[in-house]
């Protein structure tokens, strides 16, 4: 299964640590690998981490967001990650790359918003909208692109916060972690 659609859930405001100009938002290179592993394993497990039985969640993690997966997307020229830093520590991110949701309207050159993930200490400052106005900066640029998200049935924060950003539901689909099918909201911005 691909790895995003949890992921696209971003997490719903809980504190306001630092303000939205001490956060900065950088482009993730290759020499942040083991950076960027460890803020999605962090944050996922930080989200998530109750979800699912204990040996699913870690081979779950091991598969889709140890170092070796983080250099395969970060190579790939069809992808683009964020870091949110706060001084030398990154606290969020958001990957986006080519669709991989399963959707018959799906097409070559759609970008999907795989994973977007901040600290809970970090939440509720404005970095969520910072994070996602640089990615749609980038999305329409050279020209707009079709934007797919997927994103867990009950995640109403994280599906107001698409909504403001002109996506919708058109589908739906399971994100599978070990022997756990989630039901999850294929979202789309035309």
């Amino acid at each position: 299964p691909a790895p995003a659609a949890a992921g696209a859930g971003y997490t719903a405001p809980r504190s306001n640590a630092g303000s939205a100009m001490s956060l900065q938002i950088r482009r993730a290179t290759l020499a942040d690998v083991d950076a960027l592993s460890a803020i999605a394993i962090a944050t996922y497990n930080e989200t998530w981490g109750d979800s699912y039985p204990a040996q699913e969640l870690q081979d779950f993690l091991q598969a889709h967001y140890s170092s070796e997966p983080q250099r395969a997307e970060l190579s790939d020229p069809r992808s683009a990650i964020w870091l949110l830093v706060d001084g030398n520590n990154v606290v969020g991110y958001l990957a986006a790359g080519a669709n991989t949701l399963p959707h018959a309207e799906a097409r070559e050159g759609d970008i999907e918003l795989k994973r977007f993930y901040i600290l809970a200490a970090h939440q509720n400052g404005g970095h969520g909208a910072r994070l996602m106005d640089a990615f749609m900066a980038w999305l329409d640029q050279p020209q707009r692109r079709t934007l797919w998200v997927g994103v867990w049935e009950e995640n109403f924060g994280a599906q107001r916060f698409y909504a403001r950003y002109g996506c919708s539901k058109v589908g739906e689909y399971d994100f599978i972690v070990g022997d756990t099918h989630d039901r999850e909201f294929i979202l789309r911005r035309p």
